[in-house]
């Protein structure tokens, strides 16, 4: 397993610790260890589900415990995944989310199910190259997200979740077609000036959708009043549309200064202190908030901020709080882990095996 680091500092490297491991030998004999908790490896089972996906399963979960009973597995958890005690954080909020964090994950044992995570693939129009970065998210520590870009939009999925978004929910929508331009360095100290040209872009941006869908129904009604459709020359249509789409995303990425300065307004929280102070270039956004439990969730607007090939922002306008991505740059080699196609036969063996 990769953890990231610490909160809050994301350009430090991942942590690695083992799981399982699978020992295969002559006479094709294979024996699975849980290398879960503090007492060594133990005795336990690996399954294959269905393709890009298997699941492991603790037999000795007594293993896990402690001597000092839950509040001591608590505390070594604690230490190890945020690096502090209890007594270091003050804030009530944050102490509930930890303490909800660690029954939701301490409860599994390591019966875990494992799915293969597919990068998004790379062009070399793409903003700067997609994958995974670390983020900062609050009270909620730091957390996985993967950067891809889809023509006039960049997305970013979460791989790891908490209590209010789960992991595979888009956290943050870029508008690649809407850049803006932020003030001066003394009127981007101003919240209120920044809001102001963010909720103006959001407007401007719900008109054009309007727009689009009147047109589309417009487009709808003609096709459906035709006796004869003129395929070919609304595909054409539609490759012209998607060349002058193109052909202006590229101009907007093409204007983009190499640097100008960047502050964060008074009154935005960031939990990293050690952003930035330049950026490429500035874009609206939407970020997904949502009560406890993915209740209530809704896309609220806000600003995305490139700072360089490797590191962005996104300020979340509602909350008034600012994350900060760091690309996650670890070869994931540290496990001397076998290639795919070995991994897989190796999978494939042991289920011959069980049955």
């Amino acid at each position: 397993m990769y953890l990231p680091p610490h909160d809050p500092h994301v350009d430090d490297p991942m942590r690695f610790k083992p799981l399982f491991r699978i020992h295969l030998m002559e006479r094709k004999c294979a024996t699975v260890e849980c290398m879960y908790g503090h007492k060594g490896p133990h005795n336990g089972h690996i399954q294959i589900v269905k393709k890009d996906e298997f699941s492991t399963k603790c037999n000795q979960t007594d293993h896990h415990r402690m001597s000092g009973g839950r509040q001591e597995e608590f505390r070594t958890w604690l230490r190890e995944e945020w690096g502090r005690t209890l007594e270091d954080i003050f804030h009530e909020h944050m102490q509930e989310l930890i303490l909800m964090k660690f029954i939701y994950t301490s409860q599994y044992d390591n019966c875990l199910t494992y799915r293969r995570i597919y990068l998004p693939p790379s062009s070399p129009d793409d903003l700067i190259k997609p994958g995974l970065f670390k983020g900062t998210y609050g009270s909620h520590g730091l957390e996985i997200v993967m950067l891809s870009f889809h023509g006039r939009k960049a997305k970013g999925t979460k791989i790891t979740g908490d209590p209010n978004i789960p992991a595979g929910q888009q956290t943050v929508e870029i508008d690649l077609a809407h850049p803006l331009q932020l003030p001066d360095i003394e009127n981007l100290r101003d919240f209120s000036e920044l809001s102001r040209i963010v909720l103006e872009v959001q407007e401007q941006v719900r008109r054009e959708e309007q727009e689009q869908e009147h047109r589309q129904e417009e487009e709808d009604r003609s096709q459906q009043a035709a006796s004869q459709p003129a395929a070919k020359p609304l595909g054409g249509e539609g490759a012209e549309g998607e060349e002058t789409a193109a052909g202006a995303e590229g101009t907007t990425q093409d204007k983009a200064p190499g640097s100008q300065p960047f502050v964060l307004p008074m009154g935005v929280i960031s939990r990293n202190e050690d952003y930035p102070r330049t950026c490429r270039i500035c874009f609206y956004g939407t970020g997904l908030i949502a009560g406890h439990g993915f209740t209530s969730p809704e896309r609220t607007p806000g600003v995305f901020v490139l700072f360089d090939d490797d590191r962005f922002g996104f300020i979340w306008l509602e909350l008034k709080s600012f994350s900060l991505y760091s690309r996650i740059k670890v070869s994931f080699q540290n496990a001397e882990a076998p290639s795919r196609e070995a991994f897989d036969e190796m999978l494939k063996n042991i289920q011959s095996l069980a049955t």
